[in-house]
């Protein structure tokens, strides 16, 4: 009979083949137990995002067996738990990572990106929030179908405080707030920068969010006051960067890069949108490279994307079959991950540190 230390000790020095560090140093293995003459070894995977398990089952395999006597059997089992550093904790928020999305000028399809990214990683079973930051043309209510008004709901601290906040509006599960929830259709917002700050504030330390592996923030255009007020609110996990392929877009592009260098929020990674015949192809791509900095993945241009978005079915579009469903998949695996490494380099806390 295999022995369960050595088993865990061979485990352990197997090499995650996405992270590039051994799963003992990256706790990733969470339980090796045998049962009768089943030999089950658990992995704890960073994100439920994580691409391929298949490649780390194969993996275990390939160690333990050699290990086993004649009548053991090996199984491989993975139980996904989003890691983080508490993004949220500054402003007394249960969320463990919150990620901003933008870009340097508008009509990139940056709110489309955000949606898709929070719809697919709820699809893949994150607890997901989504917060429409573009106070002054928020689109995130009609891509998703959501309208109404939030309530309100009292909360206690634990500590016989009470405090009134606004309850998310629900999709299936995924949690929305926006400035479109508390206007009419076709009226504008006239705000300058305090009033723009104060509303922030209020949609992320007012909300109740309740407990959450990722709020996708879906930034306004440029590099104005609203990056710069979430940079001094919350520890942002990061920055995804959405761009056309043109050249004109990532010149805009690459100053969001600066900007987020200059508040010191982490780049995730450039995703390319609307990529094909009209715009090129391959632009983002090239200078990700040139800045050192992830490419998260490109975004073809196909229609059924305008439909879903027209249509108010962004959930839909990252369930049901569609040319554009495996592209969008891919780019928010490339974002969960990329979020994982983060924790992983970052020399600020204990690698991959559960919260």
């Amino acid at each position: 009979m295999a022995r369960v230390e050595q088993v865990r000790s061979v485990v352990s020095q197997i090499q995650d083949p996405e992270l590039g560090q051994s799963l003992g140093d990256l706790r990733m293995v969470q339980d090796v137990k045998a049962d009768g003459n089943r030999l089950i070894v658990t992995i704890e995977l960073p994100t439920p995002a994580y691409p391929q398990p298949g490649r780390l089952d194969e993996a275990v395999r390939q160690k333990v067996t050699p290990l086993l006597d004649a009548d053991q059997t090996v199984e491989v089992a993975f139980r996904p738990v989003v890691r983080g550093r508490d993004a949220g904790g500054r402003v007394g928020l249960k969320i463990h990572n919150i990620i901003a999305v933008g870009s340097g000028k508008g009509g990139v399809g940056k709110s489309t990106v955000a949606a898709a990214i929070a719809c697919g990683l709820h699809s893949m079973g994150c607890r997901v929030g989504l917060m429409d930051a573009d106070v002054y043309g928020p689109s995130i209510p009609h891509m998703m179908g959501a309208s109404g008004r939030p309530g309100a709901t009292e909360i206690e601290d634990g500590q016989g405080n009470k405090f009134v906040r606004m309850e998310p509006i629900d999709v299936s599960g995924l949690k929305l707030i926006s400035m479109g929830f508390f206007i009419e259709q076709g009226q504008s917002v006239v705000w300058r920068g305090p009033m723009l700050h104060k509303a922030l504030t209020q949609f992320l330390k007012d909300t109740a969010w309740g407990e959450l592996d990722y709020l996708i923030i879906d930034l306004p255009p440029g590099t104005g006051d609203v990056s710069l007020t979430l940079s001094q609110l919350v520890g942002l996990a990061g920055a995804v960067v959405v761009c056309t392929p043109q050249q004109v877009a990532l010149l805009d592009a690459i100053k969001a890069v600066d900007m987020y260098q200059k508040v010191n929020v982490p780049i995730l990674g450039f995703v390319e949108n609307m990529s094909g015949e009209i715009f090129g192809r391959g632009g983002a791509r090239k200078v990700a490279e040139e800045l050192k900095v992830p490419f998260l993945g490109e975004i073809p241009m196909h229609g059924c994307i305008r439909e879903y978005c027209d249509r108010g079915q962004m959930l839909q579009m990252l369930t049901e079959e569609n040319p554009a469903l495996e592209p969008l998949k891919a780019v928010c695996r490339s974002v969960a991950m990329q979020v994982v490494r983060e924790l992983v380099k970052s020399p600020s806390g204990p690698t991959l540190e559960i919260l």
